[in-house]
């Protein structure tokens, strides 16, 4: 199972004619597990997800898996989802072979299904990958939103250990009452109103601001989460490098600061970043 209550939402590495820069999106992977990383989400998050064909989210996979120390020592959850379920299938069985050590399991955006199909549509892909699996909820960029009945159902599958993004606190609580078990999990996605979220029950973490201060935003969760005090000088740090990441669009400030540190982790693909032409 997935151990780990933080792991970092890494951006994709593209080179400037917006093709997948494999290698780049490696590099910021060794990079954070050189500071203590010891969890992160490839393909899953940052907005870039649905951008990437299969083939791309393959070679990604097929990258990964050349990477011994990586592999051996760290958590990589990778994003499943497609806005065809045939496509998404095909990805969840290139991964059910794999060292990958979970899934982020998120819904089709645009085509809206209904509760029933997106129970199907994840209990197929659970099925053929076999590996413990987040669920993705995510109605502001898909248009579809999970409901409470329909999480507390697939909690009952064992595989599936939490769900990021659940919704607003009355939502939360909800679907805490509702659950058989103690080990279902909910994953803050991102930093914005963390303090809050924790408040009303989220005790995970997917990181974004992380990618720039990992130690420091998994030692500011933590001591969210065990209710200490954070000193002056801590919450400066934070509250500036949030200041700096979650600007403008999140995902073009968070490459440009990655950039500056000499990774290559490259430009997005348009529409996103056209502002910088």
């Amino acid at each position: 199972m997935l151990t780990e209550n933080v792991h970092i939402a890494v951006p994709t590495a593209f080179y400037e004619d917006e093709s997948l820069n494999v290698q780049g999106t490696i590099s910021h992977i060794r990079g954070l597990y050189k500071q203590g990383v010891k969890s992160v989400l490839v393909s899953g998050t940052t907005g870039e997800q649905h951008s990437l064909n299969l083939q791309e989210k393959i070679e990604i996979i097929n990258g990964l898996e050349l990477e011994e120390e990586l592999i051996n020592n760290m958590e990589i959850i990778f994003g499943v989802a497609s806005i065809r379920q045939k496509e998404a299938e095909e990805l969840a069985e290139k991964i059910r072979p794999t060292r990958i050590s979970g899934i982020m399991l998120g819904y089709p955006p645009y085509v809206i299904p209904t509760q029933e199909e997106a129970f199907v549509y994840t209990k197929k892909i659970i099925d053929l990958s076999n590996k413990p699996t987040i669920l993705y909820n995510n109605p502001k960029r898909t248009g579809f939103d999970l409901s409470e009945k329909s999480i507390i159902q697939l909690s009952k599958i064992d595989l599936v250990i939490g769900i990021k993004d659940a919704g607003n606190k009355e939502k939360v609580e909800r679907i805490k009452k509702g659950l058989h078990r103690n080990d279902f999990y909910f994953y803050a996605g991102g930093e914005v109103d963390l303090e809050e979220k924790v408040s009303y029950g989220y005790n995970r973490l997917s990181s974004i601001a992380g990618n720039v201060a990992p130690t420091e935003f998994r030692q500011w969760f933590q001591k969210i989460l065990n209710k200490q005090k954070v000193n002056k000088q801590e919450y400066e740090i934070i509250e500036n490098i949030m200041k700096q990441v979650f600007q403008a669009n999140t995902i073009v400030s968070l490459k440009k600061i990655i950039n500056d540190k000499s990774i290559p982790i490259g430009i997005c693909r348009k529409p996103i970043g056209n502002i910088l032409d």
